[in-house]
């Protein structure tokens, strides 16, 4: 009976190794898509990136990306309006790298209904994620801002911009699980808009663009310029502590 025993013991272990085994063969090896990226000198393999949710319609040709939103998509959690929308289309890459920047230029001339928005975004779920976009208010002036979703709960930090501007450059920096998002209306000249930790966002990521339009519109937005660098948000040396007399 106990050799019985250590015989069934035995092959149970032999399965069980068998099948780490083979699960181990059949998934698929993980793709580093900022470290592919800085190898290339920071061009980005668009036919790499993957939808998390698709648009109404999508071209993705050279190195431009056209999203075609849908009525009534959006991203939001819980805060002030208390209601929750995680519809917006997002388009992303994935990332273990904890230093780099990302760049993209972004057209939203068609923009034309209240809260038509596009620009970066880190969606790592529904629950937390960060984005920085342009929102169309009226003929007069719209909102650049960006928001910060942790835990279920977003913020949103925005400045007034004329209504004639119609680009809008982003970068997007990582240091571990700090975040600095920028804006250029040149592509030179960056601007800070927002700094913040994302508690969720400590390790793998994925970043990328996205567009949408919260009330019933449709609007085309371009994407174009899109690269990898070198973390361009610099360290900190440390501010110093006030004197003490």
């Amino acid at each position: 009976m106990k050799k019985s025993l250590f015989a069934l013991m035995s092959l149970g272990l032999l399965l069980t190794a068998c099948g780490e085994q083979s699960q181990k063969e059949t998934s698929e090896p993980f793709t580093d898509d900022v470290a592919v990226a800085l190898s290339a000198g920071g061009s980005i393999d668009l036919n790499s990136l993957q939808w998390t949710r698709k648009p109404a319609g999508y071209e993705v040709k050279g190195d431009t990306i056209v999203i075609t939103t849908a009525p009534h998509t959006d991203l939001w959690q819980r805060t002030y309006y208390h209601f929750q929308n995680d519809n917006a289309p997002v388009l992303q890459m994935k990332t273990r790298e904890k230093f780099f920047s990302f760049v993209v230029k972004t057209d939203f001339t068609q923009s034309h209904q209240r809260f038509d928005q596009c620009g970066i975004v880190m969606y790592l779920d529904s629950e937390n994620w960060l984005k920085g976009s342009v929102e169309y208010e009226n003929d007069e002036f719209q909102h650049l801002g960006s928001v910060a979703t942790n835990n279920g709960y977003s913020d949103w930090a925005t400045t007034a911009i004329p209504a004639d501007v119609k680009t809008m450059w982003y970068r997007f920096s990582r240091r571990e699980d700090d975040y600095c998002i920028e804006c250029s209306t040149n592509g030179i000249d960056f601007s800070q808009m927002r700094i913040c930790h994302m508690y969720a966002a400590a390790e793998e990521i994925s970043f990328g663009v996205y567009a949408c339009s919260p009330e019933e519109s449709s609007f085309t937005a371009v994407f174009s310029d899109m690269k990898i660098t070198e973390c361009a948000w610099k360290a900190h040396d440390g501010q110093q502590p006030d004197e003490v007399n």
